[in-house]
């Protein structure tokens, strides 16, 4: 099931930005929620692999990341160690792969959804930030992998995780995931870029091919957070004040630019 909220005041982001389970053993708050912001809410969730290769990606897919590691090693070592690298490395540079982005801040989606290409289609349509359980998504794993998870008390795997439990192998995570479940995934601190946005990724199995209809079927505690239009320039003034802003998700020069043209616009 997948509860849709509309924002149309400051207020109603609240809930959003504080939503911290006390956990009684700890006498903390923690999260198990990641967050994925999108410029449009019409915008239907597809991995890069997918818009890019159509029905052909199971086909593409291999000759895909064997390319992309066959050139690239001579930057990334590492990239040879598996194919869980290549495609975290590779969804970096804009690779197509079957990784769907998501974070652990909510101001950081907030932020990806508060923030367009083009300045002028900010008041144009409505943004959304999406919301997904990584304990529900654990639930749904097969008892390899879920025992994987609890044994480190966690909800998130790391690349040698999964390295370790597919042989490193595509086609046997497809034949485990099927359509009824996939892995989260914490990448590692390859750059500052992954840091920064506090990153993870969903690997989608190639027996999905319609992730809000997977979450919709499949999860009780998904939400859409739909920011209304009219809102959109507020929410992205504030972020700014937060330093939440290009500057931050995008470390160096290209994000910097990215800000200062930002700030500079005249509506």
């Amino acid at each position: 099931m997948i509860k849709e909220v509309h924002i149309d005041t400051l207020e109603e982001l609240l809930p959003l930005l504080t939503e911290q389970e006390y956990r009684p053993d700890l006498d903390r708050n923690r999260s198990s929620y990641i967050y994925r912001g999108m410029s449009d809410a019409s915008f239907k969730m597809y991995t890069s692999l997918s818009r890019n290769c159509k029905d052909l990606q199971k086909t593409l897919e291999p000759a895909i990341l064997e390319n992309f590691a066959k050139y690239a090693i001579n930057d990334e070592p590492s990239i040879g160690q598996s194919v869980w690298r290549q495609m975290i490395l590779g969804q970096h540079y804009g690779l197509p792969t079957r990784l769907l982005d998501w974070t652990q801040s909510a101001l950081v989606g907030l932020n990806f959804a508060v923030t367009e290409e083009d300045n002028q289609d900010m008041d144009k349509h409505d943004c959304a930030v999406w919301r997904i359980n990584m304990s529900e998504m654990v639930n749904h794993l097969p008892d390899p992998y879920k025992d994987a998870v609890n044994a480190k008390h966690s909800t998130i795997f790391t690349v040698d995780m999964l390295k370790e439990i597919t042989g490193n192998s595509l086609r046997q995570y497809d034949m485990d995931m099927r359509d009824t479940s996939m892995v989260i995934i914490e990448p590692p601190s390859l750059n500052q870029r992954i840091i920064n946005q506090h990153s993870f990724f969903a690997v989608v199995p190639m027996g999905i091919t319609d992730i809000e209809k997977f979450l919709s079927d499949n999860t009780k505690d998904t939400v859409k957070y739909v920011i209304d239009k009219k809102l959109r320039w507020r929410v992205r003034d504030m972020l700014d004040q937060l330093n939440m802003s290009e500057r931050i998700v995008y470390p160096g020069l290209d994000g910097l630019s990215k800000w200062i043209a930002r700030h500079y616009y005249v509506k």
